[in-house]
């Protein structure tokens, strides 16, 4: 019986960590997808109404380009942050890799 738990506690000691990892990569995926999506629809926006690189759509100017007409939402609970037609958008996790591409150091994502 105790080689039976020793033998449970070993397995749960392996498995655990692995599943916390697989989730988390799972999150850091679906984020970056939210970004691309907000992505598309930014551009879209921007064509559709004409406007300049440098215009920065609110959350309702892109709900029409998006899934179930609302802002995705980061699966970490992260925030997003849409800024200008020609910049990615990113979000608050971005850190730790929920980001569509590496920022730069002179690429500020919080200059707007």
């Amino acid at each position: 019986m105790m080689i039976v738990v020793l033998l449970l506690g070993v397995l749960s000691a392996v498995a655990v960590p692995n599943f916390v990892k697989a989730r988390s990569d799972a999150q850091v995926k679906a984020c970056i997808l939210n970004l691309k999506q907000v992505y598309s629809a930014k551009q879209q926006w921007g064509l559709e109404m004409l406007k300049s690189d440098t215009a920065i759509p609110m959350d309702t100017d892109l709900a029409p380009y998006l899934n179930a007409n609302s802002m995705p939402s980061c699966p970490a609970g992260g925030t997003y942050r849409i800024r200008r037609i020609y910049r990615d958008p990113v979000c608050s996790l971005s850190a730790i890799g929920h980001a569509l591409t590496n920022i730069n150091m002179d690429d500020d994502p919080s200059a707007d």
